[in-house]
């Protein structure tokens, strides 16, 4: 087995080294950005060098970014002091990405070679080219990894079975279901396509599906990646989780905090990209993961985490009242004795009823009235929960009432 480079098999010491002697540097330079300048005033960067003192910096939120935009267009002040970029793109929001032509610039490049995408591969691009820059991305990297690339983009299906089966495509990259969609109208058409390998993202690759094209003889890998900050993680051939990007750094947090949780709880995924470009520093992404331990079997050592588990953003109305995840992590920091809580919303009648589950060692729910009150503004019965009982999903608020 080949990999991409050295970097996805150094030691878990040589990654902390490397991490200790990059980190303070991009520190410094993130600070030379007006945005990032307010937000890290009182950071000396030399002390920065692992993930416990990163940990304890402020979060960035997309929110903030959007914010920012609007106050201080086109980047909200977050680009370095002498920041370039040849392109621009917008999410929704909208939010306003940069983008370079310099190679790989959001290394793409690891993912697509972890598919077995290399020189010789004609790759078809279904991403969208449009505003958005997930099609730039993945042509990005198959430019890494010396493949040719047709820029398909989306729909038009009887075009795309044409073009694949006129020029040979051998590799697809694109959303997990539309492959289908194209092997389903060639197979209408008559025509058989050369595909052997998918680069997926962007959606939802179930089992079944992943299966569907295994038997049509196509490996079928996913990646997690955002408009922001490029490719995050990736899946190689083992199929065993999600491998961390060597580009970034990582960690997974309790919803509404900037707190890590422990190996294997579920939480927001925060990641610090060590592009020079546009340095953002513990961004929040709105997403739930958890990190897992060991290595991959393909032999990458760096940490995996079990992709995209959800959103975190779990912000509810309850009685009139919008109750977010801050608020139930202030509640939680306030009783030392308390490790986790959940707020769950239900419907007795036609009111809403507010329930928090606490766990703790203590017996009186009366002892969390008066606080849950102050917090969260709303009364609301109190259950005390065993340590460890509440489930490991990263909900932090859970809404039970039906809509239908």
């Amino acid at each position: 087995m080949t990999y991409f480079d050295t970097l996805e098999t150094r030691s878990a010491d040589q990654r902390a080294a490397d991490l200790a002697r990059d980190l303070p540097a991009l520190i410094a330079h993130a600070k030379t950005a007006p945005a990032m300048a307010e937000s890290l005033a009182d950071v000396d960067p030399a002390q920065i060098t692992g993930l416990e003192a990163l940990s304890r910096l402020p979060v960035i939120r997309k929110a903030d970014l959007s914010g920012a935009q609007k106050a201080r267009p086109p980047m909200g002040g977050f680009l370095p002091a002498g920041g370039a970029f040849e392109h621009v793109f917008q999410s929704p929001g909208p939010i306003y990405e940069i983008g370079r032509t310099t190679a790989d610039w959001w290394r793409m490049g690891r993912f697509l070679h972890a598919c077995g995408v290399g020189r010789g591969d004609i790759v078809q691009n279904c991403f969208g080219y449009h505003l958005t820059p997930a099609g730039m991305i993945f042509e990005s990297g198959a430019r890494a990894v010396g493949a040719a690339v047709l820029p398909a983009g989306t729909g038009q299906t009887d075009l795309q079975v044409r073009a694949a089966v006129d020029i040979g495509t051998t590799a697809y990259a694109g959303t997990p279901d539309y492959l289908k969609v194209i092997l389903d109208r060639a197979d209408e058409m008559g025509e058989r396509l050369a595909i052997t390998r998918a680069a997926v993202g962007g959606g939802a690759l179930f089992p079944s599906l992943r299966k569907e094209y295994a038997d049509r003889g196509i490996l079928c890998l996913q990646c997690y990646a955002t408009a922001d900050l490029g490719n995050i993680a990736y899946e190689s051939e083992a199929m065993e989780g999600m491998i961390l990007d060597e580009g970034v750094i990582v960690e997974i947090v309790r919803p509404g905090t900037g707190d890590p949780v422990p190996m294997g709880e579920v939480g927001e995924v925060v990641v610090t990209t060590l592009n020079r470009d546009y340095p953002l520093v513990r961004f929040a992404t709105g997403d739930l993961s958890a990190l897992m331990p060991g290595v991959s079997p393909c032999g990458r050592t760096n940490l995996r985490i079990r992709g995209w588990m959800g959103r975190a953003d779990q912000t509810t109305k309850i009685k009139g009242m919008f109750v977010r995840p801050e608020q139930v992590a202030e509640f939680v920091a306030r009783h030392e004795e308390v490790a986790r809580a959940r707020v769950i919303a239900t419907r007795e009648g036609e009111m809403d009823a507010m329930t928090v589950q606490v766990e703790s060692r203590a017996a009186n729910p009366g002892l969390y009235e008066q606080s849950i009150v102050d917090v969260l503004k709303l009364k609301g019965r109190v259950e005390i929960v065993a340590p460890g009982s509440l489930p490991n999903d990263g909900k932090v608020i859970e809404d039970r009432r039906s809509y239908g």
